[in-house]
């Protein structure tokens, strides 16, 4: 297989360093999550302490999709890293991303960033509404979710672990993750409302999210809730039936140590 490896102009790491953290992937880092799907690891290279997400190997169709007709994955993190960056949006510093090619197909691929030290994401919100300073929190959160839609970036995958935060001082910095899924377009008013229906929130959190985005957008906050409301409730039906046909019919599948 060919190796195409890309790294930011600005980085310190060399071609030679991330191929050997590549190669040895498996047998080394700090892993985070189950890798279920994609493996997520903590590296340190050269003294600095560095995110590799190795993307599951695409099935047989997008083997081909991704060798001649769409941009992996990997590139499409990193690449719309840098546009969020561009944008005046947080994310965690794009490195550099690594792809495997055969002459007719795609093979695995590699997002490196650096590892940013926050403190909590959304979900510690979702799930703790006792938690200190949550309705300034969650006010600002909205704000920021409503300068992605102001700057054109929909966010598909505005999951409670895909914001991450961090404290300074007084204030809230917001970091996007898991970058691969995008769009960048003019959003419609129901796309709007519609991107806060992946943090299943529950109604106090919906409450919070639907008065302070009615002020930002200048709409009627009755009509905001009742928005969000609807298409929090359509994304978790859909989800609990996806979950559902898993296990029927995908129970055989084991998830990776």
């Amino acid at each position: 297989m060919s190796v195409t490896v890309k790294i930011q102009d600005n980085s310190t790491l060399t071609k030679e360093q991330l191929m050997h953290a590549i190669e040895n992937f498996d047998q080394q880092g700090e892993m985070i999550g189950n890798g279920y799907r994609n493996v997520i690891k903590i590296l340190t290279i050269g003294g600095e302490r560095y995110n590799i997400k190795e993307f599951k190997v695409p099935n047989l169709v997008n083997k081909i999709v991704y060798r001649f007709f769409r941009k992996s994955k990997a590139e499409r993190s990193f690449l719309y890293a840098k546009r969020l960056l561009k944008a005046g949006i947080l994310t965690p510093t794009p490195e550099a991303f690594v792809e495997y090619k055969s002459a007719f197909t795609f093979g695995s691929s590699y997002y490196i960033s650096k590892q940013l030290e926050y403190d909590f994401t959304i979900r510690k919100l979702v799930d703790d509404p006792t938690c200190d300073d949550y309705d300034n929190i969650l006010r600002k959160f909205t704000q920021f979710t409503y300068r992605l839609h102001e700057n054109g970036i929909h966010f598909l995958d505005h999951s409670p672990g895909n914001t991450l935060i961090k404290k300074e001082g007084d204030d809230y910095k917001f970091y996007l993750v898991d970058l691969n899924r995008m769009d960048f377009k003019t959003l419609s008013y129901d796309e709007r409302l519609a991107n806060f229906a992946r943090l299943s929130p529950k109604d106090y959190m919906l409450e919070v999210l639907s008065d302070e985005y009615a002020k930002l957008i200048g709409k009627p906050h009755d009509e905001v809730k009742e928005r969000m409301l609807f298409f929090s409730q359509k994304f978790s039906l859909s989800f609990k039936k996806k979950e559902a046909f898993k296990r029927k019919y995908f129970f055989w599948r084991k998830k990776k140590h």
